[in-house]
């Protein structure tokens, strides 16, 4: 074939199918055609080559050369390929002028030769290398930045960058990835934080710069100017946190404004003069002392102000401090004592008025006797010279009573309820050390019995001589806050709903009794309500959280003094046992238990039933597992016992954890299978029964392992479904069912594709993209594809459920119910659901011919279905007597071993 042959010609004599021609040509822009002969190995190719390899008008032999270069890998693969195999290439590719291009080759045998399409993809692998770039410098920004920067979602922290790491004094992100963010939030910033972020309610809405205060892992606090950003993480609505450390700064602006008060607000007249002694600064305590005022007062010589000679430098050559009188505006005379300091172009002098100081001397005990906080002037004998107001009211005693006792009759307790002797407390401790006592936490008996909690403080009134000094002990009444503080511990430590011990202390305890000496077998019972999601999601969030408080309480009372109850979260309790002496005590507390908990609950008027799945671990001395790891065993005891059929209880052991290190093996196996194309499809014919002919395959998803083989799908399904990579699956399921059967359909295949559909793929938002997707890519009628939804998914009062299957519908795809007559679907919510199809539950078949229940039952949905004008559909037919009696009784279409197994495309349709 020469360069510029008709491109539906052949090879070698062989044609080449139009539609093959089309169906290429369809899926590439800009293409060049190029064919490869087996037979005389003559490789040929349309105008435009030259164009698209950088070689215009050059000459055949150099053109050729290049493009055999490139599609060698493709012209050797299809020399062992079937025929009508699609085959894809992309290639580096350097231009003669040195410019780098991808070109990217399509092609699909035939007898005798392959035939493809050549195109410039080189825009696509550049938007790709810009787009890892900008993100690369995106990370490179916030791994940098100074700033800490934190994504939490529901709460919960997602990612820190180092100098959010840093700002809390941790190690590594892993001490804060999967904690609440309220952890790191000192409690009064709280609600602040959660209005701002309850505002954002669009992608990229701010929230105005706020301060917070941060406490971090060793329980000092920080100040931070914060920004919230409304972002998303991994599909799902986030919050970015950008958080400036202005500890710093906050602590520079204290300082200032303190000078500044400190200025503004001292009793003693501050006055700064030049180095002649002109006033520069005049502060109100010096227009009150000497009635000028500061306006009158700057510009002139401070010896005219004070009304006395007053040389700054003199002060300052006789020891900086000088006593003098001077005289106000008035005349009146003052008693002065002057300090001096030198500046750097001048001096400033502070001026105390002992008049001012003598009248605040009358005025204190004014001032004590109105302090809430109790003052006690202790002597050097130990005695008690004066007390304040507040002192006799926290003491619950008359100055006179204390005046009189003495100190041994006012006994004083530590914190751990230890009585102090007299040698320690404050006012000894003060005389020993010398050093002042401040914020000393203590209890203080009255003299009513009643318990009070201090904060004491003391110090000398005379530190020169401390042997004869009296000492002032001043002490505020901290019980209500004690108790506060009390109650706050309690929280951290319990779960609010239940106030059973939350995760942090069952952990704890679990700890403390595993490191202690010489402690007995412990178990570990992990309780998971069943059905409680039901409950929760069709009578509300109240009566759920009833239903758990009453639970908890049961579970308190279920077991013995002693051993820990707690809540892990969610519908998950946890017991610890102690002490316990064999399985057969652990089996009779189980049961027990589980008795307690499945005693049906009366909520508002409902009758409730709930029962118990519980995994069970048994530890004793030698167990080198840590609490965490005995927490987890008896979780994966748990799983297994519910993954069993629920409301039983299971053991730990060895051959659990080998079953489940299996399962964690093949899930990143899974992860694996779908890069290297390991999973394919597998089609099940769906048979007319009025006419036995084929109308359509179902699609099955098939896994063969490269170390174990064929993997059952009843144990990878479910591995998907509970990991993210069932949306993985499905999306790749639905591509290539949809490209093969619209593949065979374009070949005179009459036959239509139903695909199940899971109830996690119903709630990704992408799935009506990737839906519609494949019916574009591939070609196939919307009409031809019917999705399959088990009766438990569609049943579901879910919002996105709805909306999902909506946007389906408006595709034009088909729905069907599958797995009907194992939930509780109703003649109403089959016309609420506008489906197209049902499936009748093998479990409903098998029956058949052997039971005359099962005829009935069939009968009755057959009639039901058709009552609302659905397909119906039996599945698990194994044997002609089944196939007759569904005919029998007008059931349209079946699917089952006895009409075909599930093989592959290439073997169904052979």
């Amino acid at each position: 074939m020469e360069p510029n042959a008709n491109p539906g010609e052949g090879v070698a004599g062989l044609s080449v199918d139009h539609e093959q021609v089309i169906d290429l040509a369809l899926s590439a822009d800009r293409a060049v055609i190029w064919s490869f002969g087996f037979a005389d190995d003559v490789l040929t190719w349309r105008p435009g080559l030259d164009r698209l390899l950088a070689l215009p008008g050059a000459p055949d032999a150099e053109i050729r050369a290049r493009l055999a270069e490139l599609v060698e890998p493709l012209m050797l693969a299809a020399r062992t390929a079937p025929v009508w195999h699609d085959l894809e290439l992309e290639q580096p590719y350097e231009t003669p002028a040195g410019d780098s291009r991808w070109i990217r080759f399509r092609a699909r045998t035939f007898d005798g030769g392959l035939f493809g399409i050549a195109t410039d993809v080189t825009d696509r692998h550049e938007d790709r290398r810009e787009l890892a770039d900008l993100a690369d410098r995106y990370r490179l920004l916030v791994e940098l930045s100074p700033d800490g920067i934190v994504v939490h979602q529901y709460g919960v922290l997602t990612y820190a960058n180092p100098a959010a790491v840093r700002f809390v004094g941790a190690i590594t992100t892993s001490e804060l990835i999967g904690r609440p963010i309220t952890d790191f939030v000192d409690p009064p910033s709280v609600p602040s934080m959660l209005r701002r972020i309850a505002g954002l309610s669009e992608p990229g809405a701010t929230s105005e710069p706020a301060e917070a205060v941060l406490t971090r892992l060793d329980g000092e606090r920080i100040t931070v100017e914060s920004v919230s950003v409304r972002t998303t993480w991994e599909g799902k609505p986030a919050f970015q946190v950008i958080m400036r450390d202005v500890s710093a700064q906050k602590a520079a602006e204290a300082a200032l404004r303190y000078q500044a008060a400190l200025v503004q607000h001292v009793s003693d007249a501050l006055i700064a003069t030049d180095a002649r002694g002109r006033v520069t600064s005049w502060n109100p305590a010096a227009e009150n002392i000497y009635g000028w005022r500061a306006a009158d007062a700057l510009g002139q010589e401070v010896g005219r102000l004070v009304g006395a000679p007053l040389d700054p430098a003199d002060v300052l050559a006789h020891g900086g401090v000088a006593q003098t009188t001077h005289r106000a505006a008035d005349g009146s005379a003052l008693a002065v004592r002057v300090s001096a300091a030198e500046m750097d172009d001048g001096y400033v002098l502070v001026c105390a008025d002992e008049t001012a100081r003598r009248r605040a001397e009358r005025q204190f005990s004014t001032v004590v006797a109105a302090l809430d906080e109790g003052v006690l002037v202790i002597g050097p004998n130990g005695r008690v010279m004066s007390a304040n107001p507040a002192a006799e009211h926290i003491l619950g005693a008359t100055e006179a009573e204390l005046m009189a006792t003495p100190p041994d009759n006012w006994p004083l307790y530590d914190e751990d309820g230890r009585r102090l002797d007299p040698s320690e407390y404050p006012s000894a401790q003060l005389r020993r050390g010398g050093e002042p006592q401040q914020g000393r936490v203590m209890r203080a008996k009255r003299a009513d019995g009643r318990i009070v909690w201090l904060s004491v403080s003391c110090r000398a009134m005379n530190p020169e001589d401390m042997a004869s000094s009296a000492f002032v002990l001043s002490f505020s009444d901290i019980t209500e806050r004690k108790a506060i503080g009390e109650r706050l511990a309690h929280d951290a430590t319990h779960d609010p709903l239940t106030g059973l011990a939350n995760r942090t202390l069952v952990l704890q305890r679990l700890n403390a009794a595993l490191h202690e000496e010489g402690y007995g077998a412990t178990a570990v019972l992990f309780i998971d309500l069943d059905k409680f999601k039901v409950i929760n999601d069709s009578l509300g969030h109240t009566i759920g959280d009833r239903v758990l408080q009453i639970a908890g309480e049961r579970l308190r009372h279920a077991v013995r003094a002693g051993d820990v109850v707690g809540r892990l979260g969610g519908d998950e309790f946890v017991v610890i046992a102690f002490g316990v002496h064999d399985e057969s005590g652990v089996r009779a507390l189980t049961n027990h238990i589980r008795d307690a908990v499945t005693t049906p609950i009366s909520v508002d008027g409902r009758r409730l039933h709930v029962d118990a799945s519980i995994g069970i671990v048994l530890t004793g001395p030698g167990d080198q597992r840590e609490a965490d790891e005995l927490l987890r065993d008896a979780d994966v005891a748990m799983y297994h016992a519910k993954t069993l059929g629920r409301g039983r209880y299971e053991f730990f052991d060895v051959e659990l954890r080998m079953r489940m290190q299996r399962r964690l093996r093949l899930e990143q196996d899974l992860r694996d299978a779908v890069r290297h194309g390991r999973l394919w499809a597998a089609y099940q014919p769906v048979v007319d029964l009025r006419t036995d002919e084929m109308v359509a395959v179902e699609g099955l998803l098939r896994w063969t392992h490269p170390v174990h083989g064929p993997i059952s799908p009843a144990e990878f399904i479910p591995l998907a479904e509970e990991s993210d990579l069932i949306n993985l699956l499905g999306s790749h399921m639905l591509r290539e069912t949809t490209r093969e059967v619209a593949s065979r359909r374009a070949r005179g295949a009459k036959v239509g594709l139903k695909i199940n559909l899971s109830t996690r793929q119903l709630d990704d938002p992408a799935l009506v993209l990737a839906v519609e997707e494949a019916l574009a890519v591939t070609g196939l009628p919307a009409d031809a594809l019917c999705l399959e939804i088990t009766e438990s998914a569609l049943m579901r009062d879910s919002t996105v459920t709805s909306k999902t299957l909506a946007a389906l519908r408006e595709l034009g795809v088909c729905l069907a119910i599958d797995d009907f007559g194992t939930g509780y679907s109703s003649l109403a919510q089959l016309q609420r659901l506008t489906l197209d199809t049902l499936k009748i539950d093998r479990s409903f078949i098998t029956g058949l011919g052997e039971s005359g229940d099962a005829e009935v039952i069939v009968t009755s949905i057959i009639a039901m279905a058709h009552a609302v004008h659905l397909t119906v559909v039996a599945e698990g037919v194994e044997n002609a007597k089944q196939l007759e009696i569904l005919k029998r009784l007008g059931c349209d279409q079946a699917q089952g071993y006895y009409l075909g197994r599930p093989l592959p495309a290439a073997e169904l349709w052979s």
